[in-house]
């Protein structure tokens, strides 16, 4: 008989998950608690800005004219355990408010919500990003709560999803990893994921606290690679050297590689900023804290970009922001998406509303998001609009939309013809040649 799949938590993995799923042949039951992105789901659409996604959700979700009514969803914990086969876990693991460790009681809720209605045999797996040693715990909890006992299991499979990606990246992941406990874990786990397998995905069989680690080790190579070339465009604006082709070079090195080296001003989101963190916050609670004090560098440097972005556009408006009119270009912590937690962008915007400046931003897609974490900040509906009457603009956010501006118009429109690169994305001789003293992290001012 077929696999019955279960998704608990259709935020932005859960929802991506299940619609993959679906695609994939499963019938599919997702869970939220909060009704309305329920009812937003049932109608096809999402509660978030993912390319693909509400396409993939229209294909499958059941009552959509044409859908092959795989998908559905419910609120109901008892219907949840009784349909699935397999539940995965996809709830948010956000940082605990006023210190580094990550919040497991999403997690922990869910989990124990979910083993109360356990009558049956059943694998739950875990996906969100935990601390290691979690489903170790989580294991002995679900066995105490669980009607069926020692037939319900749990198994580890972390998500490597980036934004603006995710579809593809879960219908064709470059690697599956599991922590299982017993072959029959391993054995359903091949089974969901049967396709991707098929297609030469690796699949990486470990225990639980390898696959708990997986992400966060990830999640901080990346950072401090990001970091790395970001520490030499530091360097870089000291001795006046060129950090793009500074990493160029570096970069056809195929032990280091280009990916991850273009500087700027740092990385955000929901969840580099907040792994590194947790997995700093673990490593101390372990005995293990000095593995990872070099984190502590790379996050500094990280947010330093930030200030030092301000401080680039406080000195090409003369000094002070007073009557100034400054245009930021991007609100998303990166492109293609419409998340804008821990936003480099809005950062940078907000600390210069705060040092007076009169701040005007446009995304194409974060505009509603940035409006509710920054109230204050003035919004535009288009890139000319934005720009209108200007002393400087900034470049925040690498959206293909920005690198088709037409620097000739546009200078028609500011009040000064400066632009500041903050993630050297941008053709510099294209705006010069248009009359635009330009600017970028790490390079040369001409």
């Amino acid at each position: 008989m077929a696999l019955k799949i279960t998704v608990i938590g259709t935020g932005y993995l859960g929802a991506t998950h299940a619609a993959a799923m679906a695609e994939l042949g499963f019938e599919v039951l997702g869970l939220d608690v909060v009704p309305e992105k329920i009812a937003l789901l049932e109608s096809g659409r999402t509660p978030m800005y993912e390319p693909g996604l509400e396409e993939l959700l229209r294909r499958h979700v059941a009552g959509i004219e044409g859908s092959s009514g795989r998908l559905r969803f419910t609120t109901d914990w008892a219907e949840i355990a009784e349909f699935g086969d397999v539940h995965f876990v996809c709830v948010n693991t956000p940082q605990k408010q006023g210190e580094y460790a990550c919040d497991m009681s999403y997690v922990d809720s869910a989990m124990e919500s979910l083993a109360k209605h356990l009558h049956r045999p059943a694998l739950v797996v875990g996906k969100s990003t935990v601390p290691v040693g979690s489903a170790e715990r989580l294991a002995a909890r679900i066995a105490e709560l669980a009607p069926a006992g020692g037939e319900v299991e749990l198994a580890w499979n972390p998500e490597f999803l980036r934004e603006g990606f995710a579809v593809e990246d879960t219908l064709h992941p470059d690697r599956i990893v599991v922590g299982v406990r017993s072959e029959r874990a391993e054995k359903l786990l091949r089974e969901v994921y049967a396709a991707p397998v098929a297609e030469g995905t690796p699949f990486v069989v470990t225990d639980f606290p390898t696959a708990e680690l997986v992400k966060t080790a990830a999640n901080s190579f990346l950072a401090t690679k990001i970091s790395f070339i970001n520490a030499m465009a530091e360097v870089c604006e000291a001795a006046y050297g060129d950090v793009v082709k500074l990493a160029e070079a570096i970069g056809y090195d195929e032990r280091i590689g280009s990916k991850f080296l273009r500087a700027g001003i740092g990385f955000g989101g929901g969840c580099l900023p907040k792994d590194i963190r947790a997995f700093m916050a673990r490593a101390g609670e372990l005995g293990a804290d000095q593995a990872l004090t070099f984190l502590r560098e790379i996050d500094s440097i990280n947010m330093r970009r930030r200030g030092q972005m301000v401080e680039m556009a406080r000195d090409a408006v003369g000094g002070s922001f007073l009557g100034k009119r400054v245009a930021v270009l991007g609100a998303t912590f990166k492109p293609d998406s419409d998340d804008v937690r821990d936003s480099p962008a809005l950062n940078v915007a907000g600390q210069i509303h705060l040092q007076g400046g009169q701040v005007t931003v446009y995304d194409p897609k974060g505009m509603e998001n940035a409006k509710r974490l920054f109230p204050t900040l003035g919004y535009a509906e288009s890139a000319a609009e934005a720009v209108k009457g200007a002393h400087v603009v900034l470049h925040l956010t690498e959206w293909r939309e920005f690198r088709e501006l037409d620097p000739a118009g546009l200078g028609g429109v500011v009040a000064e013809r400066m632009l500041l690169d903050g993630r050297n994305a941008l053709d510099a001789a294209r705006w010069r040649e248009a009359g635009w003293t330009f600017r970028a992290m790490g390079r040369p001012a001409a």
